[in-house]
């Protein structure tokens, strides 16, 4: 039954990690400035799609490309009560 939309596209975010600043430290941006994460070096990668997180995964290196190897699929998002 879902043979129709195994080719369907789907885009992948890859998040690096997330940090909180201020408008006065956003507007001091400049090129080499650093931003600092909450994640640690070395934490895994969340994989979204459509902003839900399916795999986490480790940066690597294919044939000079930068790529995301999988080492955790997700839990299946629990489906919020209907009210």
């Amino acid at each position: 039954p879902f043979d129709p939309l195994m080719d369907v596209g789907c885009g992948v975010d890859v998040v690096i990690g997330t940090a909180a600043i201020t408008v006065r430290d956003c507007l001091k941006l400049r090129p080499r400035s650093v931003v600092k994460l909450r994640q640690t070096s070395g934490a895994d990668l969340d994989l979204s799609v459509n902003g839900v997180v399916i795999a986490a995964g480790e940066i690597v290196i294919v044939d000079e490309s930068t790529a995301v190897r999988v080492v955790r699929i997700a839990e299946p998002p629990r489906a919020e009560p209907q009210t």
